[in-house]
């Protein structure tokens, strides 16, 4: 009988020519600020595409129209609508997942652990909120007070990523759990406060698409497709019934299966079960494995291990990089584009832009920091391990950065009116404003402490 070796070796693939291409954006894709850069990238993008001898041809696009139907059935919408109202629903689906998976085991898993970001997120939302109702008291603007509550994650979180390892781990992780609260509490304002009349026939269709998803969830069905499908008919449902069709997201990341249909134990066991009668295989005979068993085997191991990973994490990292990477650029292109020709300085010192600048500058790190010293005076909670107070302050200043949920909030506050230009602008000065100090801030801090 051939002695069979202790080890195999495995032959490197041979290298391709469009290995050299896909490499660096592999690369890209994996360092945790690569969304915050590509949405950075489309921003100005946009404000140059506006302002230059091709706007009318951005124009025109945003308002392009894209129909879809079946029989009599047909949604004819504009691209904007499509990119704000659709696309964004899967951005909001992705929000939900990552709320509900640091509910269950993460961050705001336990009230010990929760309390700080939880509070400080208060303090985030009600400051802003108020310093914006008291700008614009008694004016025609005085509902978009949800403006400038809102904290953009991904640019928050990219910057901390680029600061690197001068940055506490303890401060990315109250910075992730405190942006995680801001969404919830953006969720609720728009459900609430910027929803249409409310059709109860169609949310009452939209019910029956959540009692479906979660039988199924009881019932053990973990296949994506099952959600995926009843998350297309909430949508409709959603989008007739009054509420902002993008909260379908949220409510379908609730029902999503969260547990495994395998224990890692099993899974462990049953995967070297399986590798061991291969090997035992290839030790008695080698001819006697052929390239059916070896298939036959791994489509087992890959069912198995499709089983072992829970519905919710498995939605999560397939969403991940569409939403940072397609979804949301593809919102900033389409939002941030302003055009600044004729736009004079009288214009951002009117309630509007004043009440949403100085809300995202002022009201985010001045709550952000109250909220969270009186939650550790108060013995509600601490401060984590390696963060003092100065990191607290530059993280108040970075959770000013709204952008994203802002200028979404924007356009339902005010429409697609000059209203919503000016606050767009309002926003944009703001989040750079709050981006360039925060990091001021952290920077100092970190050479202090060095």
């Amino acid at each position: 009988m051939t002695q069979m070796p202790e080890q195999l070796t495995i032959p490197l693939a041979t290298t391709k020519p469009i290995d050299h291409i896909v490499r660096p954006f592999v690369r890209f894709a994996r360092i945790e600020a690569a969304g915050g850069i590509v949405l950075l990238a489309c921003t100005v993008a946009a404000l140059l595409w506006a302002n230059s001898p091709f706007r009318d041809f951005y124009n025109s696009l945003l308002h392009f129209e894209i129909s879809f139907g079946l029989g009599p059935y047909t949604l004819r919408h504009t691209l904007h609508f499509w990119i704000n109202d659709g696309l964004m629903a899967i951005f909001f689906l992705l929000v939900g997942l990552e709320i509900k998976r640091e509910v269950l085991t993460g961050e705001l898993a336990s009230v010990r652990k929760a309390a700080l970001p939880i509070l400080a997120a208060l303090g985030g939302v009600l400051f802003p909120a108020l310093i914006y109702a008291a700008i614009n008291h008694g004016t025609p603007t005085a509902n978009g007070w949800g403006v400038p509550m809102a904290t953009d994650i991904a640019f928050a979180l990219g910057i901390l990523a680029l600061l690197g390892s001068r940055i506490p781990l303890g401060l990315k992780i109250f910075l992730t759990a405190l942006a995680i609260a801001d969404d919830i509490a953006a969720v609720l304002v728009i459900a609430v406060f910027y929803s249409d009349t409310i059709h109860y026939g169609m949310l009452l269709l939209a019910f029956g698409c959540l009692v479906a998803a979660l039988i199924g969830n009881l019932a053990g069905i973990n296949h994506l497709r099952f959600y995926l499908v009843i998350g297309v008919i909430l949508w409709l449902a959603m989008l007739r019934s009054g509420i902002h069709a993008t909260l379908a997201g949220v409510l379908l990341a609730m029902v999503v299966p969260s547990n495994s249909r395998v224990k890692p134990r099993d899974f462990i066991s049953g995967t070297v079960e399986k590798l061991s009668e291969l090997r035992t295989g290839l030790q008695e005979d080698p001819n006697s494995i052929s390239h059916s068993d070896v298939h036959n085997t791994l489509e087992r191991i890959q069912a198995v291990a499709t089983l072992a990973e829970p519905p919710l994490d498995r939605m999560e990292h397939h969403l991940q990089p569409w939403v940072s990477f397609c979804i949301m650029p593809l919102f900033a292109l389409t939002n941030a584009g302003v055009t600044l020709s004729g736009l004079h300085l009288p214009y951002l010192l009117h309630a509007l832009p004043v009440g949403i600048y100085f809300g995202l500058v002022i009201g985010k790190p001045l709550g952000i920091l109250l909220f969270s010293w009186i939650a550790v005076k108060l013995r509600l909670a601490s401060l984590p391990d390696g963060v003092c107070w100065a990191h607290i302050h530059g993280a108040g200043w970075l959770a000013g950065i709204g952008f994203t949920m802002s200028l979404f909030i924007a356009s339902l506050a005010f429409g697609y009116s000059e209203l919503d230009t000016i606050a767009r602008i309002s926003i944009l000065l703001a989040s750079t404003t709050a981006a360039i100090v925060g990091s001021y801030l952290l920077l100092k801090v970190s050479r202090r402490q060095t």
